[in-house]
């Protein structure tokens, strides 16, 4: 029987009493605490996330954000494989419902692939399978309710699709590594 390789896609410090907001690709969002996970030794597995919340098992998580609290002057931007992006405040997310609830629409076909926390004033990269990226800043994306279903972030070219979304002050470099391993480092001001 074969195994399944199992990767690391994220780390990030929270304390016990931060909120994970846990965003699935069918652009739903759940709530979970982070004094709710189960300690474990650091040769533990862990535990699968459908344990802790519930979600459905066609569904996968595309993103966890950890917030302290649910300020109105934070926000949180989406984007999709088909190059939709959604801005939407952070406050809008601060009743957890163990059900969860809509974050973004998602039109059939689609799926979220990314969501971040900002302030308000950063660039956001959105970056597609076959090397093309677009940055702008997040004034242009425009603060929406949480069942709208986004505006066009990037045109894509035929069977190309969004793979990141980053969202960086503009002074930041950006670290694009392949799948085969290649990466460069590149600042934030040479995307157009």
């Amino acid at each position: 029987r074969r195994q399944r390789q199992m990767c690391i896609r994220d780390s990030f410090v929270a304390s016990s009493h931060t909120y994970l907001l846990i965003f699935t690709d069918r652009g739903m969002v759940y709530w979970l605490k982070v004094h709710e996970i189960p300690e474990a030794s650091t040769q533990a597995k862990g535990k699968p996330i459908i344990n802790l919340i519930k979600i459905d098992p066609q569904e996968k998580v595309a993103a966890i954000l950890p917030v302290k609290s649910f300020d109105n002057d934070k926000f949180v931007i989406m984007a999709t494989k088909k190059g939709v992006a959604k801005k939407v405040e952070l406050s809008a997310f601060s009743n957890p419902r163990s059900s969860g609830i809509i974050a973004m629409n998602i039109a059939e076909g689609d799926k979220l692939i990314g969501a971040k926390l900002s302030d308000g004033n950063k660039e956001v990269l959105i970056s597609t399978k076959f090397g093309l990226a677009i940055r702008f800043k997040e004034e242009e994306l425009r603060p929406m309710g949480r069942q709208a279903q986004g505006v066009r972030g990037i045109d894509l070219n035929e069977n190309d699709e969004v793979v990141g979304l980053e969202v960086c002050s503009s002074d930041a470099y950006i670290l694009t590594i392949n799948e085969n391993g290649f990466g460069k480092r590149t600042q934030l001001t040479e995307y157009r």
